[in-house]
Formats: C-alpha cells, sequence, structure tokens
C-alpha cells in the first residue's frame, strides 16, 4: 500500500521516493556497525545509538539527554536546512527511535525508509561496502567536531515520567504498552519490579507491521488500534522498555492523523526501577481497558 494513503505521512519515505531524492538529502544507518559495513545505502552515514536510554526523564538528565543527541546528529551532518531520511533493517525500532528523537527537536523533515534495507533491495537497489576503515588521526591535525545540530524542542512530543503519573487518572489520555506480553504480564523481568503502567492497553508494537517488516495498510492499523479503544480524540502515550519500540508505535499512529502522540521517553527502564512508581499485574487474558 503507498504510503500516500496514510493521512500524514510526513514521517514517512518510500524506496522510491527515496531513489528519486538521494543526494538530496542527509541519509542515515541505524543498524549495527558490522551490518553497515557489510552493505549500506550509498551515501549514508552511520549512526547506532542502540542503547543509549534516558531512566530520568525529570529536567536536568532529559536536557542532557537531549543535547547529546543534538551532538550527534550534529556529528553527522544533519541540519534544519536539509531533509533527514533515517533506516533500519525494516521499518524497525531503531530508525523509529531516532526519526522521533529529531522531531521532538523540531526536525523540519526527518523520514523513516518504510521496509528499511530490505524494501531497498527487494526492489532491486544495490547496498555498497565499506571497503577500509579510515586511518588514523593525527589529534593535532584533526578537524573540528562539526557543529551541535540546532532545533528548538518540541517535547509536546514526549512524556515524562510526571506526564505518565497525571495520565493514569486522565480520561482524556491512553497509554500504551507496546512490549511482548511476557513483559507486559510482569513474567520477563527487564527492571527492578515487573508489570505494567495501570490502565494502560497492551498493542505489540510488531502488530502493526507485515511480514516484510514494513507498515500495515493505514486501514488495518487504524483497525487494530480503535479495536482497543486507541481512538484519535484522545492524547496517547506508548512506552516499552527504553523508548524504542513506542517510537515505532508512535510513528506509525502519527501517520494516522491522530494529533496527539507522546512517546514515554523513559518508559519500563525508569518506571519498572523506581519504588514510587504506580504498577500492576494485568489479570490473566486481560489486554486492558477497551
Amino acid at each position: 500500500m503507498p504510503i500516500s494513503e496514510f493521512p500524514d505521512p510526513k514521517y514517512l519515505i518510500n524506496v522510491r521516493e527515496l531513489g528519486e531524492r538521494l543526494g538530496a538529502v542527509t541519509l542515515i544507518d541505524l543498524r549495527p556497525a558490522e551490518d553497515f559495513s557489510l552493505g549500506h545505502i550509498e551515501g549514508s552515514k552511520h549512526l547506532d545509538i542502540y542503547g543509549v536510554s534516558l531512566n530520568d526523564s525529570s529536567d536536568a538528565p532529559l536536557n542532557a539527554f537531549l543535547s547529546m543527541f543534538q551532538a550527534l546528529f550534529g556529528s553527522r551532518g544533519v541540519s534544519q536546512d536539509k531533509p533527514v531520511v533515517i533506516y533500519d533493517h525494516e521499518t524497525g525500532e531503531r530508525a523509529a527511535r531516532a526519526v522521533w528523537l529529531l522531531a521532538v527537536l523540531n526536525h523540519p523533515d526527518v523520514r523513516i525508509l518504510d521496509g528499511g534495507t530490505q524494501a531497498w533491495t527487494t526492489s532491486g537497489n544495490r547496498l555498497v561496502r565499506l571497503k577500509e576503515a579510515a586511518p588514523p588521526v593525527d589529534p593535532t591535525k584533526a578537524r573540528p567536531m562539526p557543529p551541535a545540530y540546532e532545533g528548538m524542542r518540541n517535547l509536546d512530543l514526549l512524556a515524562t515520567r510526571l506526564d505518565v503519573h497525571r495520565a493514569i487518572d486522565e480520561d482524556e489520555t491512553l497509554i500504551v504498552d507496546v512490549r511482548r506480553e511476557s513483559e507486559y504480564r510482569g513474567t520477563e523481568k527487564r527492571a527492578r519490579r515487573v508489570g505494567t503502567i495501570p490502565g494502560a492497553v497492551h498493542i505489540f508494537w510488531r502488530d502493526h507491521l507485515d511480514t516484510r517488516g514494513a507498515l500495515r495498510p493505514a486501514d488495518e492499523i487504524r483497525d487494530l488500534y480503535v479495536s482497543k479503544g486507541i481512538t484519535p480524540d484522545k492524547t496517547i502515550v506508548p512506552f516499552c522498555q527504553g523508548g524504542y519500540r513506542s517510537a515505532n508505535t508512535f510513528l506509525a499512529l502519527k501517520s494516522l492523523g491522530y494529533p496527539s502522540v507522546r512517546n514515554y521517553v523513559g518508559s519500563w527502564g525508569e518506571w519498572g526501577n523506581r519504588d514510587d512508581s504506580k504498577i500492576i499485574i494485568p489479570d490473566p487474558g486481560s489486554s486492558g481497558p477497551r
């Protein structure tokens, strides 16, 4: 299904459109370094930010966290005046989180390649290998670091721990747990405490992807979320373990035209490691409120 059939595809780009725009966009590969070296889309710059998460979303740590990403994106040549396309193996969690972060940093045109490198090669395009590593640089002759990416911050696209605490009791806000069933039910432990946030609806993040790792048709994704009570008249707050998988849900819902979606930046890595977090163990067979 063409991404143009999504009501608001501002965060999406397909293989055909990227092929037409190569050279006119800043292209960033979010896959592991070994995958990048074995084959990447020509002209890409590599950036692996997997594992860089935030376990305290209060003001000072959040500011430092976002400032760090301004420096990282700037080091890859990201600027306000050039579109950015970010890709992964598929429409994956790594690329989704980077797109969401740049949206939070108010980049005017940042997109994820739907289907990633799998869609790129399936369409007959090639990947180029990294022929050799760059030689060591004499520190006395090293070029200065590129300037940090500069942009205002759109904090309406993220939720902090305090936002989530308030959302538990707000009728106009819905929390979505996008983790695996085992994480949601507390049988898989990835933090000091297990379970989920009270009132959270469970919708696994991969349920809006097809077997090739690309987005399913817009009407199918809409039906999936609406069937669980996730409707565009509410503010939607998705979360996972570190804000990666939930960033993918953020992009899916924003592409459907949902006006207010706020990815919980700390996610369970913050919530599940605090003593003052409200946590429940869901009843067997329950996927949360409807």
